[in-house]
């Protein structure tokens, strides 16, 4: 009798299991799950972060790196009927609107988010959530102008003047997020009025004449053809990030007191990176978990020195390499996502027609 018993408890318990268990033997909070991350190349965390994650949570997280951010956002949305992975990171505000129409992601909002600022909280629906952001801007040299004698640039506009012709690398804005970040900045300093009265693409013409150059992506453009960078190249100035003082200091060797990259401080865009639960994952406790995580300090605190950007959450305390060489703009050149929205198409196909062709 008591070994039958024993053995009636034993079933009971293995249905309970069981039934506590959702598809791939993960539990209704997530544990036992494998989610994928959908992202951008230019994402990382720590290894003891991730790890500490997964031990805690139970969930294991594999790292999908789709391409620049352009290029993560087109395949999340043409692979949405069968998504390539449970979250997405790495869409931005000038792609945000997008993602949003094309109904790629779930509605989730975090707790966290009560920490965070209402400026950073695009989407009012919550289907993507805020976790880092950052400034586009041009970069410069400051060796490459002291050896020559010029005086570097401080704005949009002398970026078309002759003392910095063939100067300038950019990227395309088509297929990289920084570029068309750059291409929204140059709309919000010169307008979108009648180009034949003025506005962005009589800039952009000026710019082409003075021998811009168009890059595909972020990496070709700062490691190969931006004379600052580790590739030494020709180009003393590069559509790159307001974090790239910190980044530069941190790779040389012996670290350096002054850091060898500025930024041109009335050329920057603001960016937001955004985070969501793609539609149709097979694991939403788990995936919504590890929305929690990116929100979590731990994770805010560890962005600034794995990708260079800023914490969204309030009172996460920045590494002293940033505080010290960080140059944050005042003011940047923003552009609301709906006019975004309305426009960014358009936009492209006029700057490929005045620069590529």
């Amino acid at each position: 009798m008591k070994r039958w018993t024993i053995c009636v408890a034993a079933v009971v318990a293995l249905a309970g299991l069981a039934a506590a268990c959702g598809r791939g033997g993960t539990t209704q909070d997530g544990r036992g799950a494998t989610i994928t991350l959908l992202t951008h190349d230019s994402f990382a965390v720590s290894k003891p972060v991730l790890q500490q994650f997964e031990q805690q949570s139970g969930i294991k997280v594999k790292v999908l790196h789709a391409g620049d951010a352009g290029k993560m956002v087109n395949q999340a949305i043409l692979t949405k009927d069968k998504p390539l992975g449970d979250v997405l990171f790495g869409v931005d505000n000038t792609l945000l609107t997008r993602a949003l129409q094309a109904g790629i992601f779930e509605s989730y909002r975090p707790a966290a988010l009560a920490g965070v600022p209402a400026t950073y909280q695009l989407d009012t629906k919550d289907r993507a959530v805020p976790i880092d952001y950052g400034h586009v801007c041009v970069n410069y040299d400051k060796a490459w102008y002291s050896d020559h004698g010029i005086t570097p640039p401080t704005s949009l506009q002398d970026l078309t003047k002759p003392q910095y012709k063939n100067q300038l690398v950019v990227e395309d804005p088509s297929t990289s997020s920084t570029g068309l970040a750059f291409l929204i900045a140059t709309v919000a300093a010169n307008g979108d009025g009648d180009p034949k009265v003025g506005g962005w693409q009589p800039y952009w013409q000026r710019l082409r004449a003075n021998g811009v150059k168009v890059d595909e992506g972020w990496d070709q453009a700062y490691d190969t053809d931006f004379s600052g960078s580790a590739g030494k190249g020709p180009r003393p100035l590069v559509v790159s990030y307001a974090s790239s003082p910190p980044a530069e200091v941190l790779a040389a060797k012996p670290e350096p007191t002054v850091a060898p990259t500025g930024v041109l401080l009335d050329t920057c865009f603001r960016q937001v990176e955004l985070a969501g639960v793609l539609k149709g994952t097979k694991h939403p406790k788990a995936a919504r978990t590890f929305v929690d995580f990116m929100l979590s300090k731990r994770f805010q605190a560890d962005m600034p020195l794995e990708m260079y950007v800023y914490p969204v959450v309030d009172g996460v305390a920045l590494p002293p390499v940033f505080q010290k060489f960080s140059e944050i703009p005042t003011q940047s050149l923003d552009v609301a996502p709906a006019r975004i929205a309305q426009d960014r198409d358009r936009w492209i196909q006029e700057w490929t027609s005045t620069v590529l062709r």
